[in-house]
């Protein structure tokens, strides 16, 4: 895998996004972010494009105050 296409784990999309990591497993487990796959070790593993999608989502609810269910339906929409 090349450097360009490395996968974060959780506390790097943290960290990239400056987001909080409980944040960002609630937003997992609502849907709003997808865990792209699982490292042998266990660790949730996602694309680097998940950083815009959290600055979407925050976008989303402090511009628009949107819902959980709203935000979903304008990221899959």
């Amino acid at each position: 895998m090349s450097e360009q296409t490395k996968l974060l784990k959780i506390g790097e999309l943290a960290k990239q996004a400056k987001e909080l990591v409980s944040t960002i497993r609630y937003w997992t487990n609502e849907g709003l972010i997808e865990v792209k796959e699982y490292s042998q070790g266990g660790y949730q593993l996602y694309e680097p494009s998940m950083v815009e999608r959290i600055e979407r989502i925050r976008r989303l609810q402090s511009e628009k105050r949107l819902t959980i269910a709203e935000i979903k339906e304008q990221l899959n929409g």
